[in-house]
């Protein structure tokens, strides 16, 4: 039989460029993962003109493919368009990151060493967008991968954030932060670690595009604001960002939505012309979102990015007017004159619209469990009972020290039939919680358990994957003290949806 590497040309590459560079092979693919969900897209470029499986940028502000032609001393056109070049050259910027850092070899042996090396392969426009990214990556360690036949298990990691620690945190709520920020002050939080809310749109954080991307109106007075397009990036979350911030784009939007879980950055003001429709009438009469994904590769648009955007797209309808029908809400193809082809034929306009008219907003199913609901959380006495941050769920929280023993609280649910469900998890954040929290999913074929970094990513439901569930009553989540990760483990609630 086969191995794995040898039917997968993939895998086998992804083995040995980390072999090559020295650089962990699961962290590898999970840079990739987060940059292209593993698809070189036929050596297409991304918006920020970037290549590749492992996203190898050629810009006025990110050479990174030209330093992998440099370090690989392969031509920068098979760097674009070959699998396994790419996946080579981008281990070899990674690992120069790494030395540059001074790196050791002792150092190299822990994937949670190299977060600075991968925040700085990100090229982010400040040290905000930094965290974001590099985040992002070690979120998929924690959750594990599963893309095009490459697989990394869920696995326990604590990164070492070192400076970009005190760095704003865009993955938390901004909304929820605001509303705790005295609290959060009180407890020594300093306020540069709060992410500003968006002004127009409290759920969304705030990071303003540069001023050279967009133009400064005062519309509702100048023009009438009567249509949202809908875009897809081409490119991930943090990298748009960080590109719309780049004054050698000359592009922008009003609002971008993460794939993973709906989260939202505003960068635009809704009464300023963003540049995104390529159409001058257009951008003046309409507001832009951009989606984290890519329009050939449908596993960007899920179901939390759905929702999140048709919120907003709901909210936005009812501030200005704007009919919430398809001639109102369009993609950025009808625009008159587009070059441009997103969203494409993967985006579900039926569901979109049905989420933004309310015909279709809510799960068929979904129960939310906190740590105080009656008859459905069990702990042991060794989890004690905490008021302390103002991102928690409910009146409080529970949280232990980690220890070589299982112990999990347990939130019991009842599943009203076999299927797959998505499982989403609240906890505040804290610098002193823990950074590798092992959640158990009681799933149909045994205990499945992922890791999720209680430090940061606070005040918001966050998605931990899609499990298969027993129909019945039974405890369906618990959190377990068994961790190598540092910090106390919490227990807030949890949300199952279908």
């Amino acid at each position: 039989m086969a191995s794995a590497s040898a039917q997968n040309p993939l895998v086998t590459a992804f083995d040995q460029a980390a072999a090559t560079h020295d650089v962990p092979r699961d962290l590898l693919v999970a840079l990739a993962y987060a940059e292209t969900h593993l698809d070189g897209h036929n050596g297409e470029p991304s918006a920020s003109n970037g290549y590749g499986v492992m996203h190898l940028v050629s810009n006025p502000t990110n050479h990174s493919l030209e330093k992998a032609a440099e370090l690989t001393e392969l031509p920068a056109g098979k760097l674009r368009t070959d699998d396994a070049a790419n996946i080579l050259g981008g281990a070899a910027v990674l690992r120069a990151h790494a030395d540059e850092l001074g790196l050791d070899e002792s150092a190299r042996k822990d994937p949670g060493g190299w977060y600075r090396a991968v925040a700085k392969y990100g090229n982010a426009s400040s040290p905000e967008l930094a965290r974001l990214y590099a985040d992002a990556v070690y979120e998929q360690l924690g959750l594990g991968i599963s893309a095009r036949g490459v697989q990394v298990k869920p696995q326990e990691v604590t990164a070492d954030r070192g400076e970009y620690a005190k760095a704003p945190d865009l993955n938390a709520r901004a909304g929820k932060q605001a509303e705790g920020r005295a609290g959060n002050r009180a407890e020594g939080q300093d306020d540069a670690q709060i992410a500003a809310a968006s002004p127009d749109y409290p759920p969304a954080a705030w990071v303003a595009a540069n001023s050279g991307n967009y133009r400064v109106s005062n519309r509702e007075t100048s023009y009438n604001i009567d249509k949202v397009v809908i875009h897809v990036t081409q490119g991930s979350y943090a990298g748009t960002i960080s590109w719309f911030q780049n004054p050698s784009a000359n592009v922008s939007a009003h609002y971008v939505v993460k794939s993973s879980n709906g989260a939202i950055t505003q960068m635009v003001r809704d009464k300023d012309v963003a540049w995104h429709a390529g159409n001058s009438s257009y951008n003046n009469r309409s507001i832009g979102i951009e989606h984290e994904g890519w329009v050939n590769d449908p596993s960007w648009f899920t179901d939390a990015m759905y929702r999140a955007s048709a919120a907003l797209t709901r909210h936005l309808c009812d501030k200005y007017g704007i009919p919430k029908t398809r001639t109102g809400i369009i993609g950025h193809n009808e625009v008159p004159g587009a070059t441009h082809t997103d969203p494409g034929s993967h985006w579900n306009w039926t569901t979109y619209m049905n989420y933004v008219t309310g015909g279709g907003g809510t799960p068929t199913w979904t129960t939310t469990v906190d740590n105080a609901t009656s008859g459905q959380f069990t702990a042991s006495a060794n989890w004690g009972t905490s008021t302390y941050s103002s991102q928690r769920h409910g009146a409080d929280y529970r949280y232990a020290e980690p220890v070589a023993s299982s112990d999990p609280a347990w939130y019991s649910a009842t599943i009203p039939s076999a299927g797959n469900y998505r499982v989403e998890v609240w906890y505040p954040a804290d610098p002193g919680y823990n950074s590798s929290a092992p959640y158990i999913v009681a799933a149909a074929g045994g205990n499945q358990t992922v890791y999720v970094d209680q430090r940061s990513g606070g005040g918001a439901w966050r998605t931990i994957g899609t499990f298969a569930l027993n129909a019945g009553t039974q405890n369906v989540v618990g959190v377990s003290r068994w961790t190598s990760g540092t910090g106390l483990v919490i227990a807030d609630a949890v949300r199952i949806s279908k």
